[in-house]
């Protein structure tokens, strides 16, 4: 249960489907968002690097995993 509920799970997740739909949006950005935007397509490389930071969390939580639990003995009691 330890394992489902890790913070970096959760935030990796997250950060991975956020980082999804912002860099689609900036893909499929208008001229009206880029002029407001100065020309830079800040949608897409947010978007990108909230894609990247989700990634590294979930490689980080799959190359260093947390400690399974140890049976309680004093629970049998």
């Amino acid at each position: 249960m330890a394992r489902l509920f890790d913070v970096r799970r959760v935030i990796g997740g997250l950060f991975v489907l956020y980082g999804v739909i912002v860099t689609l949006i900036g893909v499929f950005d208008g001229p009206s968002e880029l002029e407001k935007a100065q020309g830079v397509r800040i949608n897409l490389w947010m978007g990108l690097g909230m894609l990247v930071f989700g990634l590294l969390m979930l490689l980080w939580l799959r190359l260093n995993p947390p400690p399974p639990l140890e049976a309680d003995d004093d629970r049998e009691a």
